[in-house]
């Protein structure tokens, strides 16, 4: 998939890749440069400490429901990319 980036350096990340991993406008991202290039990569929160009685347990932050991923889809997706 190619995407450009617009005059002001913004690139726009396509409904479908948004929708798949659950990305919502204001989620956070993290930009990592390496040797290979450059890989965007969603921050996920981590857990608050709740006290419950005399012992603190550890909560996750983020939502509970994630994306349905089609594994079957993605491998298809994948193979196809490639001639």
């Amino acid at each position: 998939m190619t995407i450009t980036i617009d005059k002001a350096g913004r690139v726009v990340i396509p409904a479908s890749i948004r929708e798949r991993f659950g990305l919502v406008p204001g989620a956070a991202l993290d930009l990592a440069v390496d040797e290979t290039g450059i890989r965007l990569q969603r921050v996920a929160p981590g857990p608050r400490l709740v006290k419950i009685g005399r012992r603190l347990v550890a909560r996750p932050t983020a939502a509970s429901e994630r994306p349905a991923v089609d594994v079957a889809a993605l491998v298809e997706e994948e193979r196809n990319r490639w001639p």
